[in-house]
């Protein structure tokens, strides 16, 4: 036999008496579960540089910060040389064993160059070791003292470096761990992670792997993030929960970064069967890379929280048995308040499947008790996807409405004052929420709404267990808690406080996992991804239907109020979050203004061909500021400069410098049957951050290289430059290349090219005005030179 009826007032799953103060405690209580998830995400208070010597203190390590990044300090620089030599002293000042790799090392993974070819550079690594009293293995402290060309890294990776100092100071001012401590400062971090791959490829302390503990920063504020393990993570990430004060983690992120093609030098460890953690504040993105990365833009908070864990992991990996870190599984993790929750990344899947039939048995219950109908539930499931679409599509079509608008956005990886815009995606996101909800509610149901939402969580939590593990908690827990709820729900009074308290208990698990979700996901993909956080909130509103149902009027109308009272009572939610969004938008767009101390980010290059003396401005702006669009014009192929990567720029003519190329000397020239060798030397004649040099395909077709007395890949891509290399930090004596090739013409033709930084003294460039400023590019303000040579 089918259930009996369900009268609209039977359609719930709560149906309080006090229905109006049912609303406001359960919302209350919502709320400060809310406040207290975000508080503990707060960085801690950065301490004074008198605090005890076994402490971590951000005003002693910001004194290293200053001189890191007093200016820009590329890779191969004197800036650079200057930084080493402070980072050098310090450590050794600390009594540690001090010294420099300085070597020639291939890109992490050999792999190609942003120009098609092999890259290597020259680098010099601090190291320096903290012997331990009986060790078990190594444990690494690693970060990059480099910069980008068009900034000093006041946070990247100056936080990094001066963390670690001030950490190997606290370090060795106590009682000697039981493990090896290691620190490494790497060089070239910037260019092509050479240090981090030469280090953890060759350096005699890096032959039995260990633990690496990666410090890096990709913004200027916010809270430490550790977003990157290696395999088999569980020991580590335990360890983490444990030893970290401030833990701030998720197995989410680790997924979301092993998705995307982004590499520190975590990157170069890993390739190299090291494991280990990797950490970030990223927070505060619009100055990455950009001149605005100095000291003063960093938050000390920030910089306190990554030594604080950096110093507790140091200590508690500098205690343990190393070699019983080898967990043979990944765990899932995340962050409540109070600590990090984590278990076993083998009850993934099991636990999706327990949801997936709980929610199916409040299903079934909720058909035996008379709540809905299989035709109600069945359209819940349904309609329940409508926001889970439509929230992120709103939210992407909001900012691509915003930055036609405001087109400096599209080169920035966040707003400078992104806050506005962020609370706005969520007003978005609840309005969708809301408004389906309004609309579907009287038809469908309170109860088959619910848990057909319910059932997209559990559906989710199966896929994402099997797809993407470390992801499934975000929809598998609230979908088990959310229908444990319901079941209780079902079994007691539908009028009485226990369905209230049941479903805000079940809606204050899904705050905690998924508000901070949301939270997090905004600065670490930007508001160009703006949707997946929109889809995140959704999930959360889905979780807590039984709550937002209290929102609106008992269903099948109340005693003396209208069916369209009603209604409009119920559609104030969505209009007043509607409203909420198109405001803050605005507000946003109002506040965020690009200003002297908030510049439009601008790109723009020079080449010069130095053997027919024309030149060129270049521009990757595909839709040019104004102050670009005064020196390039349309898209052109840049084919005779392989060493900038880009096939197609913007371009526009520009007076010829008197600069020189690099020299290309022939040191030897042989012939044996169909090969020829060329043994080469490339010099740069002025100071440069990297030299190129490659083969035309119509040429010659190499067989084998060599750079710097090390073999390199001969990769030939399709094109009119066949094999190429990039070489940064070159020394002044130059660089030694030997060659082996099948001819295919009388002359081989090889393009020869370097690149320095900075525009000021070029003819006819212009200086920026206040508030036009450098986007943050590895290419930015680049000043190429480059000739052929036919041998």
């Amino acid at each position: 036999m089918g259930a009996p009826p369900t009268s609209p007032a039977d359609r719930a799953l709560a149906r309080p008496r006090r229905r109006l103060a049912a609303a406001v405690a359960a919302l209350a209580a919502l709320a400060a579960v809310g406040a207290g998830t975000l508080l503990d995400l707060r960085t801690p208070a950065p301490r004074p540089a008198d605090a005890p010597p076994g402490e971590f203190s951000a005003a002693r390590a910001y004194e290293h910060v200053q001189v890191v990044a007093a200016r820009t300090h590329v890779a191969g620089s004197p800036a650079n040389d200057q930084v080493r030599a402070h980072v050098e002293g310090v450590l050794r000042g600390l009594g540690l064993e001090v010294g420099v790799q300085d070597t020639v090392a291939p890109e992490a993974g050999q792999l190609s160059g942003a120009a098609g070819g092999a890259t290597l550079a020259r680098v010099r690594n601090v190291v320096a070791r903290l012997p331990g009293t009986d060790p078990t293995g190594e444990v690494f402290l690693v970060a990059h003292y480099d910069s980008v060309q068009s900034g000093p890294g006041g946070n990247d990776d100056a936080a990094g470096t001066s963390a670690i100092l001030e950490v190997a100071r606290a370090l060795a001012a106590g009682p000697r761990p039981r493990n090896d401590i290691v620190f490494v400062l790497t060089d070239a971090e910037e260019a092509c992670l050479c240090g981090a791959a030469a280090f953890a490829s060759s350096h005699p302390l890096a032959a039995d792997g260990g633990v690496v503990l990666n410090l890096e920063a990709r913004g200027s504020t916010g809270p430490v993030i550790m977003f990157e393990t290696s395999r088999d993570n569980a020991a580590l990430v335990d360890a983490f929960g444990r030893a970290a004060p401030h833990p701030v983690g998720t197995s989410f992120a680790v997924e979301i970064y092993r998705a995307l093609p982004n590499d520190t030098d975590f990157t170069a460890f890993l390739d190299n069967d090291f494991v280990g953690l990797n950490s970030a504040y990223i927070d505060g993105g619009a100055i990455y890379h950009t001149p605005l990365d100095t000291p003063a833009a960093m938050d000390r908070a920030s910089l306190q929280h990554h030594g604080d864990n950096a110093l507790g992991l140091a200590r508690e990996f500098g205690r343990v048995d190393l070699k019983a870190l080898d967990s043979g599984h990944d765990a899932t993790y995340f962050p409540v308040p109070g600590g990090l929750v984590r278990y076993p990344g083998w009850l993934v899947l099991p636990l999706a499947l327990v949801a997936l039939a709980a929610v199916a048995a409040l299903g079934w219950l909720a058909l035996r008790r008379g709540r809905t109908t299989g035709g109600r539930l069945a359209a819940g499931f349904g309609l329940a996807l409508l926001p889970l679409v439509l929230a992120p599509l709103g939210a992407q079509l909001l900012w691509a409405a915003v930055t036609a608008l405001r087109p400096g956005y599209a080169e920035l990886l966040d707003p400078y004052r992104p806050t506005w815009y962020r609370l706005a995606v969520v007003a978005l996101a609840a309005a969708v929420l809301f408004t389906w909800y309004a609309l579907t509610r009287r038809r469908v149901g309170p109860a088959a709404l619910a848990i057909g939402a319910l059932g997209w969580l559990a559906v989710l939590g199966v896929l994402l267990a099997v797809l993407v593990p470390g992801g499934a908690y975000l929809v598998t827990l609230p979908a088990l808690a959310g229908a444990l709820a319901g079941l209780v729900a079902l079994s007691v009074r539908i009028d009485g406080p226990w369905p209230v308290v049941a479903a805000t208990l079940a809606a204050a698990v899904a705050v905690v996992i998924l508000l901070p979700t949301v939270v997090l996901l905004f600065p670490a993909l930007g508001m160009a991804m703006g949707g997946v956080a929109a889809l995140v909130a959704v999930l959360l509103g889905l979780a807590a239907l039984p709550v937002v149902d209290l929102l609106h009027p008992q269903a099948g109308g109340q005693r003396g109020m209208s069916a369209l009272r009603a209604r409009r009572f119920g559609a104030l939610p969505a209009a007043a979050t509607a409203l909420a969004a198109v405001v803050l938008a605005g507000v946003g767009f109002a506040v965020d203004r690009f200003d002297a101390a908030h510049p439009a980010p601008t790109h723009l290059m020079y080449a010069l061909d130095a053997g027919t003396g024309q030149a060129r401005w270049l521009s990757h702006e595909e839709d040019p500021q104004p102050w670009t669009d005064g020196y390039v014009d349309g898209v052109t192929e840049v084919a005779d400069f392989p060493g900038l990567g880009d096939a197609e720029l913007r371009a526009g003519p520009a007076q010829a410098a008197n600069l020189p190329a690099p020299k290309l000397e022939v040191l030897a020239d042989t012939t044996a049957g169909a090969e020829r060798t060329l043994r080469l030397r490339l010099v740069p004649q002025r100071q440069v951050r990297l030299t190129t040099l490659h083969v035309e395909a119509a040429t010659a077709t190499v067989l084998r290289a060599e750079v710097a007395g090390r073999t390199v890949p001969v990769e030939a891509p399709e094109g009119r430059w066949g094999f190429g290399l990039v070489f940064h930090a070159p020394p002044p004596e130059g660089i030694e290349v030997t060659l082996t090739v099948t001819p295919k013409a009388g002359q081989v033709a090889l393009r020869a090219m370097d690149a320095s930084d900075g525009l000021d003294t070029l003819p006819g460039f212009r200086p920026r005005p206040p508030g036009v400023g450098i986007v943050g590019s590895h290419s930015s303000e680049m000043l190429a030179v480059a000739r052929t040579y036919p041998l």
